[in-house]
């Protein structure tokens, strides 16, 4: 179970609580060159909508079936005083037995390169490259990296692993309907893992001022989004094969979504928006929920991963059924026929 990055893990206190949650993984917010990349945090703004698409409170009291939508930036700290806070906080780790692992955002290849080396001269143990933000096409120009391009994944990746020697992470788009083909591109490059995916772009007009919320198109998620994550999990699992570990993004919001996401295929699943609504216990009851069902099913977390995408079928290989159809239209319409 992994904390994944968010606006709560950009200062200590944040990463020292995700650290102590009992989360086998955390990831710092990401950062670049972009100094755009880091004033949209001082524009950033936030929302959560409920089930009728309207405003409720931000909170631990906020209803299960929340969607959180934001306009967010980057990391505010400047690349060395980011890699000072991932080297301490990565040692807190390792005494904790979790690993820290630094994020960065695609902006300038030359750059993410560079920024790459330094990382694992620093002695960190693994890199996120995050290569599927879903706001470049509304962030300035630049800033941020949306790739969508499964050939420019591939040369993308390949630069950046063959640069350093510690395991790369790359996380990947959902924006689109070729997300196994990126991951198979990420992976053929030298990709140790794909983080399957990132968050899409959505707009949600406000009803009373006839205008979006916050304004624009904003980065979009809630439990909703499970299912299609684990979608992508289990074709990108047909397709790379059951050897190759993955991690589960967008959608997970308690320990049942992380054992849902690895029966999906899943090597482990991270968690944000959940946390930032409701707090780091979020983690923790996620750790311990997974725990008790490993329990209940007298099975261990690794036996877990993949069964759901290797029991899928097609839908022609599905038996027929008379009629059953029949069963799921109105009253109204059958009595009619």
């Amino acid at each position: 179970m992994i904390a994944a990055p968010g606006e709560h893990l950009i200062e200590d206190v944040g990463l020292a609580a995700a650290i102590a949650s009992g989360a086998g993984a955390v990831v710092m917010k990401s950062t670049n060159e972009s100094e755009a990349a880091k004033r949209q945090l001082l524009q950033a703004e936030y929302a959560a909508l409920g089930p009728d698409w309207r405003p409720v409170a931000w909170g631990p009291d906020a209803p299960a079936a929340t969607t959180v939508l934001t306009r967010s930036g980057l990391h505010p700290l400047g690349f060395e005083a980011w890699l000072d806070q991932a080297i301490r906080h990565d040692q807190l780790a390792r005494a904790a037995d979790c690993l820290l692992i630094p994020s960065l955002v695609l902006a300038d290849l030359d750059a993410a390169v560079a920024s790459a080396r330094q990382v694992e001269q620093a002695g960190l143990q693994v890199l996120e490259l995050n290569i599927g933000t879903p706001y470049a096409s509304q962030a300035a120009r630049g800033a941020v990296s949306t790739e969508l391009d499964p050939k420019r994944v591939g040369q993308i990746v390949q630069a950046v692993a063959a640069a350093i020697t510690i395991p790369l992470w790359v996380k990947l788009s959902g924006q689109s309907e070729r997300v196994t083909a990126l991951a198979t591109a990420a992976t053929a490059a030298g990709a140790t893992t794909v983080v399957i995916a990132g968050r899409a772009l959505g707009l949600v007009p406000d009803l009373d001022t006839m205008a979006p919320y916050l304004g624009t198109s904003c980065g979009i998620g809630g439990f909703w989004n499970l299912p299609l994550t684990c979608h992508w999990l289990a074709e990108t699992r047909a397709a790379l094969g059951p050897d190759r570990p993955l991690i589960g993004i967008n959608g997970a919001t308690s320990g049942e979504d992380v054992v849902r996401m690895m029966l999906a295929g899943a090597s482990a699943a991270g968690l944000s928006s959940a946390v930032m609504m409701r707090g780091f216990d979020v983690l923790t009851e996620a750790v311990e929920t997974l725990a008790a069902y490993c329990k209940t099913k007298n099975v261990t977390a690794a036996t877990l991963i993949g069964r759901a995408a290797d029991a899928r079928h097609r839908f022609s290989d599905m038996p027929v059924l008379e009629d059953v159809w029949r069963n799921h239209i109105p009253r109204a319409a059958r009595a009619a026929n």
